[in-house]
């Protein structure tokens, strides 16, 4: 029983401290003093939702459990009916688009893995972790750090933040669409080599330290500059989760070596792995405008350059799962539970001045800001 509460809480993650979205002015500072004006309508719209009356910051248990088998059962059914159907039959077809939808929204929970609190559903990181984030070799430590940078002023928009899309992508060039076509076609196979390789990489000294910093996230393949940042909490929870993946990784080559499943097993995982790989990207391509040029911005350009979308196009309700769709919102306030997300957004439309710059946020749908993110 105590193994099992050690394990619990190596596999949970803090959320993100408010302190991160604040600065600590400098007495007599002008260049300060005028960056805290140009920033108050920040603090306008913080006190506006934290003094609204309502708890909008009290997550909902239920509701991410049932977000959470929601998208899992369908998931791991179409899945299954993918990986056993006869090769090119109707029903592989059929199956497909809905595995990668309901595999796509299920990888979706690790950032509300990521920003509950220390000790906080403690049960939920752990069963999303052994029945998902294993499974689909996305497991919420190697998402949880890089996620912090994305979200610190220090780090958004620079070469230190492994989200932003423009960190892996050279805008409006056909060699810029190329080279990123190509990480993401090798992107899976660096991530089960990874896995698979564990217990070569704990043997060597160097390169578990190399595997550390530059291959203990989930952008590894997308953004290989990234260098992750450390400490003993990272260590232990990478270590524990690792080592799980390399079970499931060693456990997708033994059942081919048996005879127990068909090799064509290992190209349809990969397909489904780079469907999804897909979407994600294409979501990325749309958090943010991209208006960084690799320098620290201001926590007020920071949140001008994100997107709040309003629209009811298909493709942002399908590559902005669970209300994400405010992802400006979300930078301001990174620990507002995911499910109220659209109700604190209407409350601040409704309640905001006219000229409040927190309007300016929204946008009608994905591709209004996709574009000019692919072609500048």
């Amino acid at each position: 029983m105590a193994d099992m509460h050690n394990a619990n809480a190596s596999l949970a993650v803090d959320s993100l401290p408010v302190e991160l979205l604040t600065r600590t002015p400098i007495p007599g500072n002008s260049e300060t003093a005028q960056a805290d004006s140009s920033e108050r309508w920040l603090s306008d719209v913080r006190a506006t939702l934290r003094d609204s009356g309502r708890d909008f910051f009290q997550p909902s248990a239920w509701r991410y459990w049932i977000d959470f088998f929601g998208c899992l059962i369908p998931a791991y059914v179409a899945s299954a009916v993918f990986l056993g159907a006869t090769m090119g039959s109707w029903q592989q077809l059929l199956s497909y688009p809905v595995a990668l939808f309901f595999l796509y929204r299920l990888g979706s929970l690790v950032h509300e893995v990521c920003h509950l609190k220390h000790g906080e559903m403690n049960a939920y990181k752990l069963a999303w972790n052994l029945l998902a984030g294993v499974i689909i070799f996305s497991p919420s430590p190697f998402f949880t750090r890089h996620h912090r940078d994305h979200h610190s002023p220090h780090y958004f928009g620079t070469s230190d933040d492994p989200e932003y899309f423009l960190s892996m992508y050279h805008r409006g060039n056909i060699l810029g669409v190329l080279m990123l076509f190509g990480k993401m076609l090798i992107t899976p196979l660096v991530v089960f080599l990874r896995f698979l390789l564990v217990p070569v990489i704990w043997l060597v000294h160097g390169w578990r330290e190399w595997t550390l910093v530059h291959a203990s996230s989930l952008s590894m393949a997308l953004n290989p500059s990234y260098e992750r940042k450390l400490n003993p909490v990272d260590r232990r929870n990478i270590a524990i989760v690792e080592w799980l993946c390399w079970v499931r990784a060693t456990q997708i080559l033994v059942v081919i070596a048996l005879g127990i499943t068909d090799w064509t097993r290992l190209p349809l995982l990969y397909s489904l792995g780079f469907g999804v790989l897909c979407m994600n990207t294409l979501r990325l391509a749309g958090d943010h405008h991209g208006n960084s040029h690799g320098d620290a911005v201001s926590m007020s350009d920071h949140i001008l350059d994100s997107c709040n979308y309003t629209g009811r196009d298909a493709m942002t309700a399908i590559l902005f799962p669970f209300s994400i769709r405010y992802h400006a919102l979300h930078h301001i306030f990174p620990s507002l539970p995911y499910h109220n997300l659209a109700a604190a957004h209407r409350y601040l439309i409704q309640t905001l001045e006219p000229t409040s710059p927190y309007r300016s946020l929204d946008r009608n749908g994905w591709w209004t800001v996709a574009k000019h993110t692919f072609c500048g």
